[in-house]
C-alpha cells in the first residue's frame, strides 16, 4: 500500500498556489519588468504616455480563460519583432494581467503553473484571484494532457 502511496501523481490546488503567490517578498510597484521584454503594470501607467514612451525607448467571476490565447499570441508575436515589448496591465497590475503573463509562459515557453508564478513573484508581487488561479489550473491540466498525447504519438 505503501508503494502505491509513492507513486501517486500529487495535483495542485488553488491553495498550493496561493502558498507560493504568498512566499513573495516584494513590493507591488506600478510597473515590473517581469521577462526580459515584457511589462505587467497598472492603469496609471498604461495611461502615462511619457511612462511608455520611456519604456519604449528602454530597448471575480470573469472567464479571462477565452483570452489566454489570443494574449499569449499577441505576446509571443510582438516579442518576435525586432526590438519587441509587450506591457500587459490591468486596474493594480496583480490579477488581470498576471494571469495573462502566466498564460503566455505556459504555452509559449512551456512552463507549468507553479514553475511561471515563481518565475513571477522573482520579478514583481502578484496576486492572482482564486477564480484565475483556477483557471490556470485548467490550462495547467489541459497542456499536460495534450503534451501527453504529442509524446505518445
Amino acid at each position: 500500500m505503501s508503494a502505491l502511496n509513492g507513486k501517486r501523481k500529487e495535483y495542485l490546488t488553488v491553495k498550493d498556489l496561493q502558498k507560493v503567490l504568498d512566499s513573495c517578498k516584494l513590493n507591488l510597484n506600478q510597473i515590473d519588468e517581469v521577462l526580459p521584454n515584457i511589462y505587467i503594470g497598472n492603469v496609471a501607467v498604461a495611461q502615462n504616455k511619457a511612462a511608455l514612451q520611456k519604456l519604449a525607448d528602454d530597448s471575480t467571476h470573469f472567464d479571462l480563460d477565452v483570452y489566454f490565447q489570443p494574449a499569449a499570441d499577441f505576446i509571443h508575436k510582438a516579442l518576435k519583432t525586432p526590438d519587441g515589448k509587450v506591457l500587459v496591465h490591468c486596474i493594480m497590475g496583480m490579477s488581470r494581467s498576471s494571469t495573462l503573463v502566466l498564460a503566455y509562459l505556459m504555452i509559449y515557453r512551456h512552463l507549468p503553473l507553479k514553475q511561471a508564478l515563481k518565475k513571477l513573484i522573482q520579478k514583481r508581487a502578484i496576486y492572482p484571484n482564486r477564480n484565475f488561479l483556477a483557471l490556470l489550473l485548467d490550462l495547467d491540466l489541459q497542456l499536460t494532457r495534450k503534451n501527453k498525447t504529442c509524446q505518445i504519438l
